[in-house]
Order: structure tokens, then sequence, then C-alpha cells
């Protein structure tokens, strides 16, 4: 099926005002580094420099610790909730005013479709504001414990995938709850989160209640390491989360990890089969696969295997790969040429290994980097593919004949983040979903969020919720938990 030809629709860069450098953002102004570096931060799409960015000395990071302590024993750590309340629903309005620079910037510097930073990342991003903020004045009624209060001052640090969004999801609910935050953004995508300071400053937040350092591992680890931090929030890398673990441990800070994934999206015969092909292709293509929660395997049962795979590459084929910026883009660019060597790496192994490899053969951009819509068959649970996390638009297709065979199939992974099942039958959604080891299990649908519903993992993806009512408790100590 070819697919239907459209004229470019490019979104203007003109709405994003993009400094030659950045500072980095602590005691509410933008401020040189002591002793600090510089790196480029590019555009994935095209290679270009987009700006020059601070990489946070140690000394930084003190400093921005220092600002967090003295913002929180001052002002925000005393403030009614009512009043804090009030901060983070102006935080939300002005993303929803600044909507379409925080869009067009994230796709530049991140290289999604515009059309998932315009529909998806920036509403959520408000979304998680607009949610937190109606809790700020509610934390005794939220079954938290008796006499809920902020830890005090929380380190931040974010993935690459969802900058503004990763930022929203773990700023509102510290704010909310009383903290103040020192955030590093990843190294290869800090851009929203240096406008997200401007929006801090418009909102006229106390000085020191947000502070930004960027930077690459060692400012991270600054981060985790420092003696004033009181509880670390962390999105990322499973080895990563590792580190982190082992270097708090004996410490009296507290943390929540939210690692890797290799999610199951599991197939029945009964499901409705054109749409469980939309689910499977947003499972695993949307964001470039760029997802910890991604569908990565693709759990068919055995008697309507070949007629689904037949459908998933036929509407594989009406994908479209280039442009971000280009609205009518389906799969943007990888985000970074490390994590395209990784993508390539594994699925070079797939081969070797006896899958069978077929991808949409669609023409790719010269410059940048990319990675067109891949499908592997013949996958044997001993795979590399169908084990490792790629972190990439691949899909490794299995087959299973009895639901307790996806079931053990489903579980055989290091990973618990996330599932998906497709089934007309509601007894077995629930069946499948209490034995799903799996920290979010969606019900005929993928990858589907909402401020209310809490997320996290088991096993290596991770410990500790965020969203929902059940996020907030990561950020509050009380009475009854010390």
């Amino acid at each position: 099926m070819a697919k239907f030809e459209y004229a470019p629709a490019p979104e203007s860069r003109a709405v994003v005002d993009l400094a030659p450098s950045y500072g980095l953002f602590i005691n509410g102004e933008f401020t040189e580094s002591q002793g600090g570096s510089a790196f480029k931060t590019v555009n994935p799409a095209t290679e270009e420099v987009l700006s020059e960015v601070t990489d946070a000395s140690a000394a930084d990071v003190d400093r921005a610790v220092a600002a967090a302590r003295r913002a929180y024993n001052g002002v925000w750590g005393r403030m009614s909730g009512a009043d804090r309340g009030k901060y983070l629903f102006r935080i939300a309005r002005i993303l929803q005013e600044r909507a379409r620079e925080f869009a067009v910037l994230e796709t530049l510097d991140n290289g999604k479709p515009i059309k998932e930073s315009r529909d998806v990342d920036v509403p959520l991003a408000a979304a998680h504001f607009f949610y937190h903020a109606g809790w700020a004045d509610k934390l005794e009624y939220a079954g938290l414990g008796t006499n809920p209060r902020a830890h005090g001052v929380v380190g931040q640090v974010i993935p690459w995938n969802f900058p503004l969004l990763m930022l929203a999801w773990k700023i509102a609910p510290a704010l909310a709850t009383g903290n103040t935050v020192v955030l590093k953004p990843a190294e290869t995508t800090p851009l929203t989160a240096l406008l997200f300071a401007d929006v801090v400053q418009q909102a006229d937040l106390p000085p020191g209640v947000v502070n930004i350092v960027t930077g690459a591992g060692a400012t991270g680890q600054a981060i985790v390491d420092h003696p004033d931090i009181d509880k670390l929030a962390f999105t990322g890398s499973t080895g990563v989360g590792k580190m982190i673990a082992r270097s708090i441990a004996g410490t009296r800070k507290k943390a929540t990890l939210e690692l890797g994934g290799k999610a199951a999206n599991i197939i029945f015969e009964d499901a409705a089969i054109d749409q469980a092909v939309e689910g499977i292709v947003n499972g695993i293509f949307f964001n470039q696969g760029h997802v910890c929660c991604a569908g990565s395997r693709l759990l068919v049962q055995e008697n309507i295997a070949e007629d689904l795979e037949r459908r998933l590459k036929r509407r594989l084929q009406t994908l479209r790969v280039g442009d971000p910026l280009d609205k009518n883009t389906d799969v943007g660019a990888i985000n970074s040429k490390a994590q395209l060597s990784r993508i390539t790496e594994l699925t070079a192994a797939g081969e070797a290994e006896g899958a069978e490899r077929w991808d949409n053969g669609c023409e790719l951009p010269a410059k940048g980097f990319w990675f067109r819509p891949t499908v592997f068959t013949g996958v044997s649970q001993g795979h590399r593919i169908a084990q490792e996390e790629i972190f990439g638009p691949v899909l490794s297709v299995l087959t299973f004949r009895t639901p307790q065979e996806a079931v053990a199939k489903a579980n055989n992974t290091p990973y618990g983040l996330s599932a998906g099942v497709w089934t007309e039958k509601g007894s077995r959604i629930l069946w499948m979903a209490d034995q799903l080891r799996a920290g979010v299990v969606w019900a005929n649908t993928f990858n589907k969020f909402d401020p209310t519903s809490p997320f996290g993992g088991y096993k290596e993806s991770g410990y500790g919720r965020e969203g929902g009512r059940h996020g907030l408790s990561a950020y509050v100590t009380t009475e009854s938990n010390g």
C-alpha cells in the first residue's frame, strides 16, 4: 500500500529565540559556571549546532544545592499549600501560552516529530502542573500518612527522550509537596529545561526554589553524591540507576528510580486486529521507539500471527520518516549518533542470531541520525533483541498458543515497566493484568498517559511511582513512615 503523498508542511523555527550560549540557572537567575567547561547541543535531524551549554562543575552543584536549601528554609518550606498551588497553576498556564515555542524547541533539540511535541509532550507537561497544583493544599487528605511534610532539597536527573515532560513529572510533585529542586537535564537535550527557567522567572517563583544545572554524567554524579540532597529522582538507564542505588546505600537519602523496559504487547486471536495494529505502531514507533515503556516485544497468538504481520507491514509502509518539523512526519530522527550506533549494533545481533529482519525501505535524509522502522520475526526468547532494551524503532515478534504461555514469555525479562493486552474478553484482561509483572498494563490501547495515573516498574525497571496520588508519597515524609 503506497503512502498518500502530502506537500511539505514545516513548522516555523521563528517562534524560538535561541541564544548562542547558556549559563546555569541558580537562585533565580542565569549565572556563569565556576570551573565548568562547555559543550554543544545539536539538532539530530541536521547535525547543526543549536547552542553551547555549560557543563557544570561540582562547585556549581554546591551553589545550586545551597540556593535550594536557603529557599526551602526561608520561603518555600514555610509557605502554605494554597500559595504553593498558585505558583504551580501559574506555571501551567504559562506553559500553555508558550506551547508552540516549547514544542518547536523540543523537536529541534530532540528530533521527535513536531506533532508529538505539540500534541503530547507540551500538553501533558502543563497537565502535570495543573494536576499537582490541585494537590498542594490537600496533602493531608491524600492518604499518604500522618502529617505529610517535604523532605527538603530534591536532586532530579532526567533523560533525553521526553525532556520537558520528564521535567514536569519531576518538578511538579516536588514543588506541590513543599520541596525545592536541583534538576539536571540530559546533556543531548538541555534546551527546553533552560527555557523552562525562563518560565520560572516569568511566574515569579521565589529564587532558589528551582535550580537547573546542565552537564553530563559527572554533573549528575555530583548531585547524587551531594551530602545536602535529601531525596533523588532519576529516570534513565538501568545501569545508571544501579550506580545511583549503590551510591546512596547506607545514607539517609530517599530515591525513586524509573529505569529501562522491554514491554510485551500481547495480541489475542479475538482482538480487533486493525485497532491492534495501530496500537502496535503507537507502542513501538512513537518517538522513534525512544520510550522506556515501548511495546518492543510483540506477542501474537499463533493462529493469527501471519495475518497480523501482513497487516502490520502494510501499515508501516505508510509511515513517513523525515524532517521532524514537518507536520506530516510520523517518525523523526534518532536522538544522537551514540544511540544510533546502539540500535545498529543490536539489530545486527538480531540478524546474526537468525531472526528475519524487515524494514519499510523508506528513503532516509542524507544528514542527521536516522533508522527505518524495523520488524524482526522468527525471534526466540534467547535472542538479544528479545531481552535487551534497544530504545529505537525496532520490534521483535514472538508467538504464543495459550494465555499461560503469553504470561510466561512476557514475564521472561529482567524488566517490568509496562505491558499491553488486546482482547475482547474483560475477564481475560483482568486475569492477564494480575499475572503480568509490570507496573502499567494497558488494555486495548498502548502508551496512554495521564497525570492522575501512577507510573513505575518492578524488577530492573526501578522502584517508586510518579504521577497520581501515589507519586506524591515519594516526595513527603510522615510521622508514620519517618
